[in-house]
Protein backbone atom coordinates (compact mmCIF):
# COMPACT_ATOMS: atom_id res chain seq x y z
CA UNK A 1 0.00 0.00 0.00
CA UNK A 2 1.30 3.33 -1.16
CA UNK A 3 2.40 5.95 1.87
CA UNK A 4 0.53 9.18 2.08
CA UNK A 5 3.23 12.24 1.58
CA UNK A 6 3.32 15.33 3.72
CA UNK A 7 3.92 19.09 3.10
CA UNK A 8 7.41 20.28 3.90
CA UNK A 9 5.89 21.76 6.51
CA UNK A 10 3.50 19.90 8.07
CA UNK A 11 3.79 17.02 10.80
CA UNK A 12 1.51 14.35 11.81
CA UNK A 13 0.28 13.95 15.15
CA UNK A 14 2.11 10.46 16.26
CA UNK A 15 1.41 11.33 20.22
CA UNK A 16 -0.22 7.90 20.47
CA UNK A 17 2.62 6.04 18.57
CA UNK A 18 5.95 7.75 19.68
CA UNK A 19 7.13 7.10 23.36
CA UNK A 20 8.88 10.51 23.69
CA UNK A 21 10.08 12.84 20.97
CA UNK A 22 12.79 11.57 18.76
CA UNK A 23 16.08 14.59 18.50
CA UNK A 24 15.98 16.59 15.28
CA UNK A 25 19.29 15.00 13.91
CA UNK A 26 19.91 11.98 11.33
CA UNK A 27 19.61 8.53 13.37
CA UNK A 28 21.38 6.04 11.66
CA UNK A 29 19.34 3.13 12.53
CA UNK A 30 20.71 -0.50 12.81
CA UNK A 31 18.06 -3.35 11.54
CA UNK A 32 18.51 -6.94 11.68
CA UNK A 33 20.43 -8.98 9.46
CA UNK A 34 18.11 -11.75 9.44
CA UNK A 35 15.90 -12.23 12.70
CA UNK A 36 12.96 -9.20 13.10
CA UNK A 37 13.27 -9.42 16.86
CA UNK A 38 16.76 -8.86 16.93
CA UNK A 39 15.74 -5.14 16.49
CA UNK A 40 16.00 -2.46 19.60
CA UNK A 41 13.69 -0.90 21.47
CA UNK A 42 15.62 2.11 20.82
CA UNK A 43 15.46 1.94 17.16
CA UNK A 44 11.95 1.33 17.16
CA UNK A 45 11.08 4.30 19.55
CA UNK A 46 12.85 6.27 16.51
CA UNK A 47 11.45 5.10 13.82
CA UNK A 48 8.15 5.56 15.48
CA UNK A 49 8.39 9.11 16.34
CA UNK A 50 10.77 10.24 13.44
CA UNK A 51 9.57 13.21 11.30
CA UNK A 52 10.94 11.66 8.08
CA UNK A 53 11.91 8.22 7.34
CA UNK A 54 14.69 6.81 4.41
CA UNK A 55 16.11 3.36 3.78
CA UNK A 56 17.88 1.63 1.31
CA UNK A 57 15.01 -0.29 0.63
CA UNK A 58 11.90 0.95 1.29
CA UNK A 59 9.66 -2.35 1.02
CA UNK A 60 12.19 -3.90 3.54
CA UNK A 61 11.64 -1.00 5.82
CA UNK A 62 7.78 -0.92 5.26
CA UNK A 63 7.79 -4.95 6.36
CA UNK A 64 9.83 -4.35 9.59
CA UNK A 65 7.72 -1.78 10.59
CA UNK A 66 4.66 -3.88 9.83
CA UNK A 67 5.83 -6.70 11.98
CA UNK A 68 6.51 -4.52 14.79
CA UNK A 69 3.91 -2.23 14.40
CA UNK A 70 5.53 1.13 13.71
CA UNK A 71 2.80 2.73 11.24
CA UNK A 72 3.98 5.87 9.28
CA UNK A 73 0.70 7.33 9.59
CA UNK A 74 1.69 10.07 6.77
CA UNK A 75 5.19 10.53 7.19
CA UNK A 76 7.45 10.52 4.11
CA UNK A 77 9.10 7.11 3.27
CA UNK A 78 12.14 8.08 1.01
CA UNK A 79 14.20 5.63 -0.74
CA UNK A 80 18.29 6.49 0.04
CA UNK A 81 20.63 4.24 -1.85
CA UNK A 82 23.99 4.73 -3.55
CA UNK A 83 21.99 5.19 -7.13
CA UNK A 84 19.95 8.12 -5.78
CA UNK A 85 21.94 9.27 -3.43
CA UNK A 86 22.73 12.55 -5.11
CA UNK A 87 19.40 13.28 -5.53
CA UNK A 88 17.91 12.55 -2.48
CA UNK A 89 20.50 13.86 -0.21
CA UNK A 90 19.42 17.52 -0.94
CA UNK A 91 15.95 16.98 -0.09
CA UNK A 92 16.93 14.92 3.45
CA UNK A 93 19.39 17.60 4.06
CA UNK A 94 16.31 19.78 3.60
CA UNK A 95 13.95 18.98 6.62
CA UNK A 96 17.43 18.53 8.86
CA UNK A 97 17.64 22.34 8.03
CA UNK A 98 13.79 22.88 9.29
CA UNK A 99 14.53 21.15 12.40
CA UNK A 100 12.97 17.58 11.87
CA UNK A 101 14.66 14.38 12.60
CA UNK A 102 15.51 11.84 10.42
CA UNK A 103 15.61 8.23 10.61
CA UNK A 104 17.62 6.05 8.42
CA UNK A 105 18.07 2.41 7.58
CA UNK A 106 20.13 0.12 5.55
CA UNK A 107 18.64 -2.93 3.92
CA UNK A 108 20.28 -5.06 6.84
CA UNK A 109 22.71 -3.97 9.79
CA UNK A 110 23.96 -1.22 10.35
CA UNK A 111 24.15 1.68 7.92
CA UNK A 112 27.42 3.13 7.00
CA UNK A 113 29.39 -0.61 7.04
CA UNK A 114 29.53 -2.10 3.82
CA UNK A 115 26.05 -0.10 3.01
CA UNK A 116 24.91 3.34 2.13
CA UNK A 117 25.09 6.30 4.14
CA UNK A 118 28.46 7.44 4.26
CA UNK A 119 27.95 10.21 2.12
CA UNK A 120 24.71 11.39 3.44
CA UNK A 121 25.99 11.45 7.49
CA UNK A 122 28.99 13.46 6.06
CA UNK A 123 26.71 16.37 4.04
CA UNK A 124 25.00 16.31 7.65
CA UNK A 125 28.04 17.23 10.02
CA UNK A 126 29.65 19.27 6.89
CA UNK A 127 26.19 21.14 7.04
CA UNK A 128 26.39 21.05 11.19
CA UNK A 129 23.89 19.15 12.16
CA UNK A 130 23.95 16.62 15.05
CA UNK A 131 24.22 12.79 13.38
CA UNK A 132 23.52 10.28 15.79
CA UNK A 133 23.72 6.31 15.48
CA UNK A 134 20.93 3.75 17.14
CA UNK A 135 23.43 0.61 16.91
CA UNK A 136 21.97 -2.95 16.68
CA UNK A 137 22.60 -5.69 14.58
CA UNK A 138 25.47 -6.35 12.75
CA UNK A 139 26.87 -8.84 10.48
CA UNK A 140 30.31 -7.95 10.99
CA UNK A 141 30.68 -8.29 14.79
CA UNK A 142 28.04 -11.44 14.93
CA UNK A 143 30.65 -13.22 12.55
CA UNK A 144 33.53 -12.07 14.84
CA UNK A 145 31.33 -13.64 17.80
CA UNK A 146 30.83 -16.67 16.64
CA UNK A 147 34.49 -17.47 14.47
CA UNK A 148 36.24 -18.46 17.65
CA UNK A 149 38.98 -15.93 16.34
CA UNK A 150 41.25 -13.33 18.39
CA UNK A 151 39.32 -10.36 18.22
CA UNK A 152 41.22 -8.08 20.00
CA UNK A 153 42.70 -6.53 16.79
CA UNK A 154 40.97 -6.72 13.58
CA UNK A 155 40.80 -5.30 10.14
CA UNK A 156 37.44 -5.27 8.56
CA UNK A 157 38.27 -5.62 4.28
CA UNK A 158 34.36 -5.62 3.31
CA UNK A 159 34.04 -6.85 -0.43
CA UNK A 160 37.17 -6.91 -2.41
CA UNK A 161 37.06 -6.14 -5.89
CA UNK A 162 35.44 -9.30 -8.22
CA UNK A 163 37.50 -9.73 -11.01
CA UNK A 164 41.01 -11.59 -9.61
CA UNK A 165 43.79 -9.50 -10.67
CA UNK A 166 42.45 -6.91 -8.36
CA UNK A 167 41.34 -9.23 -5.55
CA UNK A 168 44.72 -10.58 -5.05
CA UNK A 169 46.17 -7.23 -5.53
CA UNK A 170 44.41 -6.58 -2.29
CA UNK A 171 44.65 -9.52 -0.52
CA UNK A 172 48.44 -9.22 -1.26
CA UNK A 173 48.30 -5.58 0.75
CA UNK A 174 46.47 -7.25 3.78
CA UNK A 175 49.05 -9.98 4.22
CA UNK A 176 50.73 -7.63 6.80
CA UNK A 177 48.02 -6.94 8.91
CA UNK A 178 48.50 -7.92 12.36
CA UNK A 179 45.07 -9.00 13.72
CA UNK A 180 41.98 -11.17 12.23
CA UNK A 181 40.85 -10.39 8.86
CA UNK A 182 36.83 -10.02 8.16
CA UNK A 183 35.38 -9.86 4.24
CA UNK A 184 31.72 -10.03 3.20
CA UNK A 185 31.40 -12.12 0.20
CA UNK A 186 28.51 -13.14 -2.49
CA UNK A 187 27.85 -16.82 -2.18
CA UNK A 188 29.03 -17.61 -6.08
CA UNK A 189 32.61 -15.98 -5.47
CA UNK A 190 33.52 -17.51 -2.38
CA UNK A 191 35.28 -20.27 -3.83
CA UNK A 192 37.00 -18.01 -5.75
CA UNK A 193 37.61 -15.68 -2.85
CA UNK A 194 39.13 -18.90 -0.05
CA UNK A 195 41.63 -19.89 -3.03
CA UNK A 196 43.13 -16.42 -3.32
CA UNK A 197 43.29 -16.15 0.50
CA UNK A 198 44.69 -19.63 0.62
CA UNK A 199 47.49 -18.45 -1.68
CA UNK A 200 48.15 -15.00 -1.05
CA UNK A 201 48.12 -15.41 2.88
CA UNK A 202 48.79 -19.02 2.59
CA UNK A 203 46.73 -22.09 3.87
CA UNK A 204 46.49 -22.89 7.44
CA UNK A 205 45.46 -20.09 9.24
CA UNK A 206 42.01 -20.57 10.80
CA UNK A 207 39.27 -19.41 8.91
CA UNK A 208 35.90 -19.41 9.83
CA UNK A 209 32.53 -18.96 6.73
CA UNK A 210 29.58 -17.42 8.92
CA UNK A 211 26.37 -18.03 6.34
CA UNK A 212 23.25 -16.69 7.41
CA UNK A 213 23.79 -15.34 10.59
CA UNK A 214 20.90 -14.88 12.69
CA UNK A 215 18.37 -16.71 10.30
CA UNK A 216 17.01 -20.08 10.32
CA UNK A 217 19.85 -22.11 8.44
CA UNK A 218 22.82 -20.40 10.27
CA UNK A 219 25.79 -22.09 9.53
CA UNK A 220 29.52 -21.76 11.10
CA UNK A 221 32.18 -23.75 9.08
CA UNK A 222 35.82 -23.43 11.62
CA UNK A 223 38.63 -24.93 9.47
CA UNK A 224 41.94 -24.15 7.69
CA UNK A 225 41.49 -22.07 4.56
CA UNK A 226 43.46 -24.71 2.94
CA UNK A 227 40.45 -27.62 3.59
CA UNK A 228 37.61 -24.89 3.05
CA UNK A 229 38.75 -23.85 -0.47
CA UNK A 230 39.12 -27.97 -1.38
CA UNK A 231 35.53 -27.74 0.49
CA UNK A 232 34.41 -25.15 -1.84
CA UNK A 233 36.20 -26.55 -4.96
CA UNK A 234 34.42 -29.33 -5.13
CA UNK A 235 31.21 -27.85 -5.93
CA UNK A 236 29.11 -27.28 -2.67
CA UNK A 237 26.86 -24.69 -3.52
CA UNK A 238 26.48 -21.70 -0.95
CA UNK A 239 23.25 -19.86 -0.55
CA UNK A 240 22.69 -16.64 1.86
CA UNK A 241 24.80 -13.93 2.99
CA UNK A 242 28.15 -14.91 3.65
CA UNK A 243 30.88 -13.52 6.23
CA UNK A 244 34.59 -15.08 6.08
CA UNK A 245 36.54 -14.33 8.96
CA UNK A 246 40.24 -15.35 8.69
CA UNK A 247 42.84 -15.75 12.07
CA UNK A 248 46.33 -13.55 12.40
CA UNK A 249 49.10 -15.26 10.79
CA UNK A 250 52.08 -15.94 12.95
CA UNK A 251 54.20 -13.34 14.39
CA UNK A 252 57.03 -12.11 11.96
CA UNK A 253 60.89 -12.89 13.45
CA UNK A 254 62.33 -9.89 12.80
CA UNK A 255 66.09 -9.51 13.42
CA UNK A 256 66.96 -5.77 15.71
CA UNK A 257 68.81 -4.47 12.34
CA UNK A 258 65.80 -5.02 10.17
CA UNK A 259 63.79 -3.25 12.74
CA UNK A 260 66.44 -0.33 12.91
CA UNK A 261 66.23 -0.15 9.28
CA UNK A 262 62.91 0.14 8.93
CA UNK A 263 62.24 2.63 11.87
CA UNK A 264 64.96 4.45 9.80
CA UNK A 265 63.35 4.70 6.82
CA UNK A 266 59.99 5.13 7.94
CA UNK A 267 61.41 8.29 9.97
CA UNK A 268 62.79 10.03 6.67
CA UNK A 269 59.25 10.68 5.79
CA UNK A 270 57.03 10.49 9.13
CA UNK A 271 57.11 11.45 12.65
CA UNK A 272 58.26 9.38 15.77
CA UNK A 273 54.74 8.17 16.42
CA UNK A 274 54.03 7.45 12.65
CA UNK A 275 57.35 5.38 12.20
CA UNK A 276 56.53 3.04 14.88
CA UNK A 277 53.01 2.71 13.67
CA UNK A 278 54.05 1.82 9.97
CA UNK A 279 56.73 -0.90 11.17
CA UNK A 280 54.25 -2.27 13.49
CA UNK A 281 51.95 -2.76 10.68
CA UNK A 282 54.32 -4.01 8.50
CA UNK A 283 55.75 -6.60 11.59
CA UNK A 284 52.95 -7.31 14.20
CA UNK A 285 55.77 -5.87 17.00
CA UNK A 286 54.33 -3.99 19.43
CA UNK A 287 54.01 -0.71 18.51
CA UNK A 288 54.62 1.14 22.59
CA UNK A 289 58.49 -1.14 21.70
CA UNK A 290 58.88 0.47 18.71
CA UNK A 291 58.43 3.77 19.49
CA UNK A 292 60.81 3.47 21.99
CA UNK A 293 63.32 2.67 19.58
CA UNK A 294 61.81 4.97 17.18
CA UNK A 295 63.08 7.75 20.13
CA UNK A 296 66.13 6.47 19.77
CA UNK A 297 66.59 6.58 16.34
CA UNK A 298 65.49 9.75 15.59
CA UNK A 299 67.97 11.65 18.13
CA UNK A 300 70.70 13.51 16.46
Amino acid sequence: MASKSVSAGAGPDRSAQATRPVEPALHLVATPIGTAADVTLRALEILRGADVLAAEDTRQARKLMDIHGVRLEGRPLLPYHDHNGAAQRPKLLAHLEAGRSVAYVSDAGTPLIADPGYQLATAAIDAGHTVRAAPGASALLAALAVAGLPTDRFFFAGFLPPKAAARRRSIGELAAVPGTLVFYEAPHRCAALIADLAEGLGPDRPTALCRELSKRFEEVRRTSRGDLAVELADGAALRGEIVIVVGPGAPREVAAEDIDDLLTAALETGSVRDAAAEVALATGLPRRDLYQRALLLGKP
